[in-house]
């Protein structure tokens, strides 16, 4: 039987105050549930983040032009194995942001369980200040070109060619709306992908950790074994000869002697790195064994330590500066020993512990354009 006119009003009169209350309450708006994908759900559209405490930001200033449509494109696109060849691996596979976007292993591992030489460096801050190179070799001038070296590595992500990147995600229709809120129109290509991923990348800010807030004028945020630990770093360990500004990184290359087994009498130096670092860009012997300055930011959250996790702990690591690094033809002529008690190196792991910072903090989205 079909409802009277006074019923079909009472009816809509309450359909009206139950629509009502759930824009009043914030509830999902019936008419519109369902209206925007499940990815695009979870993965809304954001203003760009604040600074943190101790982080100065300029969005305008970068190397990469960051916006909010960017941004959320750049965050599918780093979580989205699609990219890889067999459909495993993506960005955070090896850059994990709950380690500060590196990792707990020593290498990085790719497709097909692949291992790398090499440990990921997390990127934090990668943006601020616009650093001349990247990668541990300085192989990448910015943020886009690093973005590019993954796709095609054998051993990481395994795509022949950035042209299958492109494809792949050109055959993804989810995609197509979002690359023309971020650029304008739906056409996809190399240098919108690595953009958007660059984008994503420039918004991991970390700061508002206990030296910030200390730095700040707050002198109980930092723990007495900090307090003596910054003493050392900032004086006679003169560790901010490299490791200075706002991210505890001077963004150069220095060779420390990991990695260096002496070739032999006789020998060329050349033998004696496995992995001979920023040389095997430049060639020029001035380079051997040197790796770019990491940042300082959350070290604490992702051991192991130096290009090649070499070293277990962060301890480890503050022995081998205070041994003068291991000794080669090439060693950093701002490497140089000094005193280290036990207490020493307690105290200076307890304030690169005060430089785990907020803001960066994300997860993988739960779904991805289809």
């Amino acid at each position: 039987m079909l409802p009277s006119r006074t019923h079909a009003a009472r009816l809509a009169a309450l359909a009206a105050l139950a629509l009502a209350a759930c824009r009043s309450t914030g509830a999902p708006d019936p008419a519109r549930a369902g209206a925007a994908p499940a990815w695009e759900r979870d993965n809304p559209l954001r203003p760009l983040p604040a600074a943190p405490l101790g982080i100065e930001v300029d969005w305008k200033a970068g190397q990469v032009t960051v916006t909010p449509e960017k941004v959320r494109l750049g965050r599918w696109l780093f979580y989205d194995p699609r990219l890889s060849a067999d459909g495993t691996v993506s960005c955070a596979t090896c850059h994990k942001p709950e380690h500060a976007f590196s990792e707990t292993t020593p290498h990085s591992t790719g497709i097909a369980g692949k291992t790398g030489t090499r440990k990921s460096p997390s990127f934090v801050n990668g943006a601020f200040p616009v650093y001349p190179r990247y990668f541990w070799d300085g192989r990448a001038a910015s943020l886009q070109e690093q973005a590019k070296g993954p796709m095609v590595n054998p051993v990481e992500m395994g795509r022949p060619s950035h042209d299958e990147v492109v494809a792949t995600v050109s055959r993804i229709g989810g995609y197509r709306r979002y690359f023309a809120e971020a650029f304008g129109d739906e056409r996809i290509t190399l240098d919108r992908v690595v953009d958007a991923l660059a984008a994503y990348e420039a918004t991991r800010l970390s700061g508002n950790s206990a030296f910030d807030r200390f730095d700040a004028g707050d002198e109980a945020a930092l723990t007495p074994s900090a307090r003596r630990g910054l003493a050392i770093f900032f004086s006679y360990g003169r560790c901010n000869q490299c490791h200075l500004g706002q991210n505890f990184t001077d963004g150069r290359f220095h060779n420390l002697g990991v990695g260096w087994k002496d070739p032999g009498p006789g020998r060329p130096a050349l033998e004696g790195f496995a992995d001979r670092g920023r040389y095997e860009v430049t060639h020029d012997p001035r380079d051997l064994g040197a790796f770019k300055t990491p940042t300082l930011r959350d070290c604490s959250r992702h051991a192991p330590y130096m290009h090649d996790g070499s070293m277990a702990t962060l301890r480890e690591v503050m022995f081998h500066y205070a041994r003068g690094g291991t000794p080669n033809p090439g060693l950093d002529e701002a490497i140089f020993r000094f005193p280290l008690s036990e207490r020493d190196a307690d105290d200076l792991v307890a304030f690169m512990e005060a430089l785990d910072g907020e803001g960066y903090a994300d997860a993988a989205p739960a779904h991805l354009p289809q």
